[in-house]
């Protein structure tokens, strides 16, 4: 064998959201902080994010978490989210991906009936408590990074759809949130891809009409997704999260669930101690808890808590010879949709 560049991966998928591992074979990228390396990805040099995402390597289905040594001493391990647009700083269901990994290999100790995993991600820390039974990581708690709302009920003006309402809040990442009957279709199977080409094109029309600024994170400063959202009962969303170039997330999605959350509880329709359901495209539940109320810069937040499920299913080692002429990864446009 003689590749020039080696890595190990665990397959994990939550709710039938793929969220691999890389667990070894990258030692550290450059920052002081998992903000800066993020950044480094994005803005530098970002060969190792089109290794592993784009084909032949890769596919659209997935994500795949880098696992570094965690700039915070209170983390026991930090992690940033690959995708296939580019480097994001948070998402629920891969961290809760990342967490299953870490405490069925053993990389973390895992204690029974709940051990507590520390996480350093670019959107800050996050807490997350595994309930444990005979080696099996049963589900995760996340105590998400505070989600608030940066614009509600705005109205947006689109050539496809005509005039839409639209909320836009930070879960770990901006999502503008949008009522899913507004764009004719329904969450559904047979809806993906149709939805998926109208969050990606939506997400280009709300960044030309919309600006949004996190209070502390100068970097943070555009519409990441498109969540459709549909209310099932008094308790119960239906959600759509889409990433671009243009797919949907099969899980529930916890940031995404996150900055509804933001929205409800600004409406004043939950308060601290209800819990909700979240419910993906595919029938995935993560289960949504309101803990309280705190402040990020000048806006109200919220603090939530998501319960989620995820399964160690493969390992595998991936290389690069050092004359393959694909080695940058591609993209088609028959599977990677509009947005390509």
């Amino acid at each position: 064998m003689r590749w020039k560049k080696t890595l190990q991966m665990v397959d994990v998928h939550c709710e039938g959201e793929v969220g691999k591992v890389i667990t070894g074979g990258v030692l550290d990228i450059p920052g002081k902080t998992m903000l800066d390396k993020m950044n480094y990805i994005n803005e530098v040099d970002d060969s190792l994010r089109r290794l592993v995402v784009l084909e032949p390597r890769g596919c659209l289905q997935m994500s795949v978490n880098l696992l570094l040594p965690p700039t915070r001493p209170e983390a026991q391990a930090g992690f940033i989210v690959l995708q296939a647009d580019k480097a994001h700083p948070m998402s629920g269901s891969n961290c809760i991906c990342v967490v299953t990994a870490l405490l069925e290999l053993g990389t973390l100790a895992m204690e029974e009936p709940v051990t507590t995993v520390v996480l350093d991600t670019p959107a800050g820390l996050v807490t997350a408590r595994a309930q444990c039974a005979d080696g099996r990581c049963v589900s995760v708690s996340l105590d998400m990074v505070p989600a608030f709302v940066e614009h509600l009920d705005v109205r947006i003006q689109t050539e496809d759809f005509g005039a839409i309402h639209v909320d836009i809040a930070f879960g770990g990442v901006y999502y503008a949130l949008i009522d899913v009957e507004q764009v004719g279709l329904s969450i559904a199977p047979g809806n993906a891809r149709a939805l998926a080409d109208a969050g990606v094109r939506l997400r280009t029309i709300i960044n030309d009409q919309v600006s949004v600024q996190h209070p502390l994170i100068e970097s943070l400063n555009e519409v990441a997704y498109v969540m459709f959202r549909n209310r099932i009962d008094a308790s119960t969303w239906q959600t759509c999260t889409t990433l671009p170039p243009g797919r949907v997330d099969r899980s529930p999605c916890g940031t995404g669930s996150s900055a509804n959350l933001a929205t409800l509880s600004a409406r004043g329709q939950v308060a601290p101690g209800d819990q909700l359901i979240s419910r993906s495209t595919i029938g995935g539940e993560f289960q949504v808890e309101l803990l309280g109320l705190t402040e990020v810069g000048d806006r109200v937040a919220v603090l939530p808590r998501i319960t989620g499920r995820a399964w160690v299913y493969g390992m595998h080692q991936i290389g690069v010879d050092p004359d393959d002429p694909l080695a940058a990864g591609f993209m088609l446009s028959d599977t990677w949709g509009e947005g390509f």
